[in-house]
């Protein structure tokens, strides 16, 4: 299959897996709060359900017994259904039960798609630029429905609607090919394999704060959702575009260092700059760089590990979830976010001078 059209078909799955099953709720959760009467804790708790199941669709990824083809159609068709089901009204304990399922398919399609597409020769900027686009698509759609004041379950409705047309569309292309062979627990980890897995937890917890809270942050400070509905549709174009980018140079643990530490800056501007700007700002620079930390991490794993990859891959991305549970019940531990803010800036700097100084060691 030719390298162009395995990136084509990975961009498509991991727009639909991240910029839906991932990511779609951080700009539904303003009209949750205002038609389902969703406080910032439930938020907190809907958010971190869904990366539970990112943690335990990760861990599984290490050993799933299924071909890669299956495991990527098996998470989008999850995914579909899940998105769809989120617009009926089932209650609170409902909706935490299908965001672990949401959670756990885009695990799957992230791990698998990354393994299955580098293999090939995909290209890895355009390729992992596919969740920015999608965070960036469903972002426009939730603003255009804000506009005409729709509801959040229409939102979810239509959302799982293209979700289920993207499956459609790549469900064929994914091939059958055979898992790869060795796993990540049957051979002893070497000390850079255990740094990339803490370092891109680390990753997990620092960016996920401003990821779920940027669009309700703006709703406090701008009632029009025309406006403070752009900063999630900013925030998924700035990956789209910063991940192809990034993808043209050849250290990716040099991107990944520089990448840390823009997010990290990122991450406390609307602590220095208040209001609408500081968190427009905020939106460009974590926006820009999460992803591209996510491509540099997955490709370094690649690698360091050879053979081995896609279950350091599959580590990394369990780290990751973990750090992404923890960060939103650290908001509601803390009764606020700005205190959050401070505390995700600090971890990622500490990350980046960890990367740093193992790779001058090295």
């Amino acid at each position: 299959m030719p390298a162009m059209v395995v990136t084509v078909v990975g961009f498509a799955a991991l727009a639909m897996a991240m910029g839906i099953g991932r990511f779609a709720f951080t700009p539904i959760l303003p009209m949750m709060q205002d038609d389902a009467g969703l406080s910032i804790a439930d938020g907190g708790w809907l958010a971190s359900a869904n990366y539970a199941g990112y943690l335990v669709g990760a861990l599984s990824a290490i050993r799933l017994p299924l071909p890669p083809g299956a495991a990527i159609r098996a998470g989008l068709l999850l995914i579909s259904l899940a998105t769809l089901a989120m617009g009926l009204h089932g209650g609170f304990a409902y909706w935490v039960a299908l965001r672990v399922v949401a959670g756990v398919a885009s695990a799957w399609v992230l791990v698998f798609v990354s393994a299955w597409a580098l293999a090939k020769r995909a290209h890895g900027g355009l390729l992992y630029a596919g969740v920015g686009a999608g965070i960036a698509a469903a972002g426009l759609l939730c603003l255009a429905l804000m506009a005409v004041h729709a509801s959040s379950s229409a939102a979810w409705t239509t959302l799982g609607a293209a979700a289920f047309i993207v499956t459609a569309v790549v469900w064929r292309i994914f091939d059958s090919a055979p898992n790869p062979a060795s796993g990540f627990a049957d051979a002893k980890p070497r000390s850079r394999h255990w740094l990339l897995i803490l370092c891109y937890g680390a990753f997990g917890f620092g960016y996920i704060i401003p990821a779920t809270f940027l669009p309700a942050m703006a709703k406090e400070v701008i009632a029009n959702p025309v406006l403070f509905g752009w900063a999630w549709p900013v925030f998924g174009v700035a990956a789209a575009a910063s991940t192809y980018v990034a993808g043209s140079f050849s250290n990716q643990r040099t991107v990944w260092i520089v990448a840390t530490m823009v997010m990290a800056l990122g991450v406390a501007l609307p602590l220095v700059l208040p209001g609408f700007p500081g968190i427009l700002l905020a939106a460009i620079l974590v926006g820009g760089t999460f992803m591209v930390i996510t491509m540099a991490g997955m490709q370094e794993a690649r690698r360091v590990a050879a053979e081995r990859a896609r279950p350091l891959m599959a580590a990394m991305t369990s780290a990751f979830a973990f750090g992404q549970i923890v960060g939103p019940l650290w908001v509601g531990y803390r009764s606020g976010v700005a205190q959050s803010l401070l505390a995700a800036a600090v971890v990622l700097v500490l990350s980046a001078a960890a990367l740093f100084s193992n790779a001058v060691e090295t």
